[in-house]
């Protein structure tokens, strides 16, 4: 019966498909995307035999920001996330690569910066957004001057109008000189503006031989030229890339609104001239009292100038997200406008909420700033995995000691485990971006116990099984049938702890609960798809199979090593004493009991026929005494006469 059970159950087969899922294609995977999306320090997302480490471990420094509401409004999870997109930005253009920026619990931003950060890239990061209102001086095709010499570049503006007045669209032309950069060329910019006088922020004559050099040099193909990140001064002239898609150019003059006045963003759509709804989407624009007065000064001076000054540019972190312009005689005189233009519904809605963020009062409160050296992050990564390998050789010496050789399908499904893990943990730093820290290293540590804690409770089922006299293949069954539901049980837990510390706990212990619930998946995988099967191959190995000594399945020293058990209803059991001669695999006793012996061939008998034995075996005793008190009284009968 439990042969024809393993036959079906194809032990080998197993083993075969369970090691092509888990090892042979997640290897060459990893193997094909290095080969052909190799990790380097121009492609840090690329694919890696060595798993990404985080920053405690890689070294850098690590900064908690808390968004504070300045005016005591609440701060909500969108403008969290359009936080963690401006602070991107802010850190790419510094020139930082590979930083980490995540949304902590939905109350702080935690920046995570590989290598030495200096003081200015802390205070760029927690500084808050800026949106100005500026206007244009002139604009051009966003290449180099040279790249669009000769070449005439036409662009269109996005269209302003105050309470349904329409705003047409102003093009204009630029054809830039033969372009030169240089290092002081910002310092120059500063110098020649203090030598002029404008008479309001669109006067021309602020656009310096410096200037104009910046301008005709910079490349707004450049991705780095797109990364924004503010920092900008808001009394001078500004250089800087549109990030709408239009590849577009511009020189700006000084602020004229700050975005902190603007009260309101939405979009929808533009309604018509008689109240009724068009199909064309736009954004509307509010300021307060201040913003109000200072925007109706604006487009008062700039409705009356040609075009492109007649645009005014908003710009949020030093990137220019919209340059509308205005018509002649539209003066904006109630703080309400509305942006219209080529706008889809999702680009109104881009927008809009960038117009938001820029006008919500958020400051950054650095709650804390750590520092970890790249030599102190090696050193721990190398602690933690002496601790794991010393941890791993325990749980080797106790499997050997207490299971002998049986001790070595543990052995083995640990290094199964550990190769799965490793493969899962490298794929996952390739597709996904994670990165091991030090309390993920400890996860896993943690996770050699626990997957050694499933082998143990298998093999115990297992021995219990022979020390009943059960055969090894009918041991590795049954005891696997009440071994697998323990094993479930207790997996079941740690998995469901494991979830709850990720989803509640943050920094670290995330780490922590990351792995451990990795590996705990992993453990059930490995204990159903290798360790069992494994154990069922073993059943017709002779070595195992006939009980060998080494093998730590021998009968004999399994029922000399075993005391009594209670097995329930006030009975004790015993193993068959050794005087009691049997024919195939002993069984045991019971307290008080009659010792019967097992049917023919070895065969363990049923109920039935354990009882029937004891019925014969006690008439048999009992004839036994009555001949032996027969011939006792005979004997007395003899020696009377």
């Amino acid at each position: 019966m439990a042969n024809s059970s393993t036959r079906r159950s194809r032990p080998v087969r197993t083993l075969v498909v369970f090691a092509i899922l888990t090892m042979v294609l997640p290897f060459a995977a990893l193997a094909l995307g290095v080969y052909l999306d190799p990790k380097s320090d121009d492609n840090p997302d690329g694919a890696s035999f060595a798993p990404g480490l985080a920053l405690d471990l890689q070294g850098g420094t690590q900064v908690i920001l808390t968004p504070r509401s300045t005016d005591g409004s609440e701060i909500t999870a969108e403008a969290i996330d359009e936080s963690i997109n401006v602070i991107r930005q802010r850190i790419d253009s510094s020139g930082v690569s590979e930083a980490e920026i995540v949304n902590q619990g939905g109350e702080n931003i935690v920046v995570s910066i590989p290598g030495e950060v200096d003081q200015s890239t802390i205070d760029l990061v927690s500084q808050p957004a800026q949106m100005r209102f500026r206007p244009v001086l002139t604009y051009a095709v966003g290449l180099p001057a040279d790249a669009a010499e000769g070449d005439d570049a036409t662009a269109e503006g996005d269209d302003a109008t105050a309470e349904g007045d329409a705003a047409t669209e102003g093009d204009a032309a630029a054809e830039g000189d033969d372009a030169a950069s240089s290092d002081d060329v910002d310092a120059r910019i500063a110098q020649e503006a203090a030598d002029v006088d404008p008479t309001d922020p669109s006067d021309l004559a602020q656009i310096t031989p410096a200037v104009q050099e910046k301008f005709d040099a910079l490349d707004c193909t450049d991705p780095a030229n797109l990364v924004g990140g503010g920092g900008d001064d808001a009394d001078t002239v500004l250089v800087a890339c549109s990030n709408d898609g239009s590849m577009l150019k511009y020189i700006l003059g000084p602020m004229e609104v700050d975005g902190v006045h603007l009260d309101s963003a939405s979009s929808g759509l533009v309604p018509g001239p008689n109240g009724s709804v068009t199909n064309e989407w736009g954004v509307f624009i509010g300021f307060d009292t201040e913003g109000t007065a200072e925007f109706r000064e604006t487009t008062q001076r700039l409705q009356g100038l040609e075009s492109p000054r007649n645009q005014f540019a908003m710009v949020l972190d030093g990137l220019v997200v919209s340059a509308p312009s205005l018509d002649t005689g539209v003066v904006i005189t109630d703080g309400n406008a509305t942006i219209s233009g080529s706008f889809t519904r999702d680009t109104a809605a881009t927008l809009a909420n960038q117009l938001s963020f820029g006008s919500l009062p958020i400051a950054y409160e650095v709650q804390s700033q750590e520092t970890i050296s790249a030599t102190l992050g090696s050193e721990q990564l190398r602690n933690g995995l002496i601790a794991g390998l010393i941890g791993l050789a325990l749980v080797v010496v106790y499997s050997l000691f207490q299971y002998r050789l049986l001790g070595l399908v543990t052995v083995g499904s640990l290094v199964i485990a550990g190769i799965i893990t490793y493969l899962a943990i490298a794929i996952l730093s390739w597709q996904m971006g994670y990165r091991l820290s030090l309390a993920g290293v400890a996860g896993l540590i943690v996770a050699i116990g626990f997957t050694a804690d499933s082998f143990i409770v298998y093999f115990e089922r297992i021995r219990d099984e022979m020390r009943d006299g059960r055969s090894m293949s009918m041991a590795v069954e049954r005891g696997w049938k009440r071994a697998k539901r323990t094993v479930l049980a207790a997996k079941s837990v740690t998995l469901i702890s494991a979830v709850v510390l990720y989803f509640l706990a943050v920094g670290g212990v995330q780490g922590f609960a990351f792995t451990l619930g990795l590996t705990t998946v992993i453990d059930i995988a490995v204990v159903f798809w290798f360790t069992h099967p494994t154990l069922q191959v073993l059943t017709k190995v002779p070595f195992f199979r006939d009980g060998h000594s080494w093998s730590g399945l021998s009968p004999e020293r399994l029922r000399a090593t075993s005391g009594p058990r209670y097995v329930g209803a006030g009975r004790v059991e015993t193993p068959a004493t050794a005087g009691v001669e049997t024919v195939g695999d002993p069984e045991p006793v019971l307290a008080g009991a009659s010792v019967a012996r097992p049917a023919d061939g070895g065969q363990r008998m049923t109920i039935a026929e354990r009882r029937a034995a004891e019925r014969r075996a006690a008439a048999s005793a009992e004839q036994d005494d009555q001949a032996a008190t027969k011939d006792a009284g005979s004997g007395e009968n003899e020696e009377s006469r």
